[in-house]
């Protein structure tokens, strides 16, 4: 009896081989994102605090994410690895430093997991209220973290196929929604939106945190750099394409979401639906439904993409060693890290259901948790603008111009980190998150010394697995040159 063909090509971590399409890799990115979600609950958080800078948040933002993306490919076009971000800076700045890396980018993602299950949890209540329908928010937020569970252990290539689809159907419903918005005031500007009114430096900085949050994940596709085909230039391609598109969408949208409720008696950040009331306010309330429905599955993909992301980052730390060689472990007969996104998705579902169960409203759970992963995000594409300019300087490829993409990233990477801990419109529990978050940056240093304790040369076959990567794709970029593909 023959074997399937997908089950014969399996790499060396044990993961499907040569199995994903480029489409299917910018799927992961773009459901990582979750950008139909952004309008839906994040643009009004960013409201909250930048006000009429909204627009110039997130392009700040689209700004920032477009150079992180510019010295992230450096590394995407030479190696691939489901390790990611973890094993890129710990090639450009050492084994030490790419392990707390990891640490950071797995509590990244489990939290960003964490916030979109809270948001598949509000726009599910909003569902159920047009039928008078009324579920448990815990209920609710198990069914969802359940179900995004099975598609994330059965198989990635479903998994990426059906986060595309979902995303690409709400994109349309919102885009329509924006445009019939811009058409309706007349295509006139609003005035108060480009003179900045109210709005000061102070403000766009904090904003900007929460901006950060609603391009976070759209590095994800480089989590399946052993899964996907011609990995070297579809995972580069993904990440491009996806940080571009999606920031142009995110600083039109939120001008036309500023502008749809300028005169309304209810503000952009106190609305439970924002997308269904700007509907119900112009007259189409048939699209409040539609859009929730687009919400509702966006928020729930981002769940999903997060799952497979950060999953394959703690499974192949497992691997090397980091964690427990258990949770490195591949299922039999999926080929996926059963185990690593057992543990991830179970994880990302309890914080929520815990903080539901003591009461926490769920735009507050959103709020709290995704400012954290936020920070975890900032940090590591900080770490990869550094790292980018060293790998290429030791791999004698380091040019001026990627200087100078590096130090414009961390350059711009630092205002909402600065603006975060010096603000003083941050209220708590806000103000702690940095903290929060710096002291889980201390306990993956003290998890690194136990593990160096335990393993004494641990550090040193972590350098030498990631090494033997970038060698083999080394290896077949040369001999694609020679061969002129």
């Amino acid at each position: 009896m023959s074997k399937n063909v997908n089950e014969e090509k399996v790499s060396k971590s044990g993961l499907r081989s040569d199995y994903l399409t480029k489409l299917e890799v910018l799927g992961q990115s773009v459901a990582n994102i979750a950008p139909s979600a952004t309008p839906a609950l994040v643009i009004p958080l960013v409201f909250a605090t930048a006000g009429n800078g909204t627009w110039l948040a997130y392009l700040f933002a689209t700004v920032a994410i477009a150079l992180v993306a510019a010295n992230l490919n450096q590394f995407t076009r030479r190696s691939a690895s489901p390790g990611s971000l973890y094993a890129y800076v710990a090639k450009g700045l050492g084994t030490d430093v790419g392990v707390i890396a990891g640490w950071a980018l797995i509590l990244a993602y489990t939290l960003t997991a964490s916030a979109v299950l809270s948001g598949f949890v509000n726009y599910a209540n909003v569902l159920f209220g047009y039928g008078g329908i009324s579920l448990p928010p815990i209920l609710i937020a198990i069914v969802g973290a359940a179900a995004a569970w099975f598609l994330a252990y059965k198989d990635i290539k479903l998994s990426t196929k059906i986060m595309l689809a979902f995303e690409v159907i709400s994109l349309i419903l919102i885009i329509v929604l924006a445009v019939f918005v811009i058409i309706t005031n007349g295509f006139s500007f609003d005035f108060g939106q480009f003179s900045l009114e109210g709005v000061s430096i102070t403000s766009i900085g904090t904003g900007l945190v929460l901006a950060f949050f609603s391009f976070t994940g759209f590095e994800s596709a480089s989590a399946l750099g052993d899964e996907a085909k011609n990995p070297l230039k579809s995972i580069p391609r993904a990440i491009t394409t996806s940080a571009l598109f999606v920031g142009i969408f995110f600083v039109v949208l939120s001008y036309s979401e500023v502008l749809g409720f300028s005169g309304s008696s209810t503000t952009l950040d106190a609305a439970a639906a924002p997308l269904s009331d700007i509907a119900s306010k112009y007259g189409i309330e048939f699209f409040g439904p539609l859009i929730s429905i687009g919400a509702l599955i966006s928020f729930w993909a981002c769940f999903l993409a997060c799952t497979n992301s950060g999953a394959r980052i703690f499974f192949t730390m497992s691997q090397h060693g980091i964690f427990h060689s258990f949770i490195g472990n591949t299922h039999v007969k999926n080929k996926t890290p059963h185990i690593a996104i057992t543990i991830t998705a179970t994880i990302a579902a309890i914080i929520p259901i815990i903080l539901i169960g003591t009461g926490a409203g769920l735009f507050e759970i959103y709020g709290w948790v995704g400012t954290i992963a936020t920070y975890g995000f900032i940090t590591l594409y900080t770490l990869i603008s550094v790292a980018a300019p060293v790998y290429l300087y030791r791999e004698k490829e380091l040019k001026i111009k990627n200087v100078v993409l590096s130090v414009a990233s961390v350059l711009i990477l630092f205002i909402p980190i600065v603006g975060s801990i010096y603000s003083n419109s941050l209220a708590a529990p806000y103000s702690w998150f940095i903290y929060i978050f710096l002291g889980w940056l201390v306990l993956g240093v003290l998890w690194l010394l136990f593990r160096k304790f335990q393993t004494p040369d641990v550090s040193t076959e972590v350098s030498k697995r990631i090494e033997k990567v970038h060698v083999r794709y080394r290896d077949i970029r040369a001999k694609e040159e020679s061969e002129g593909i």
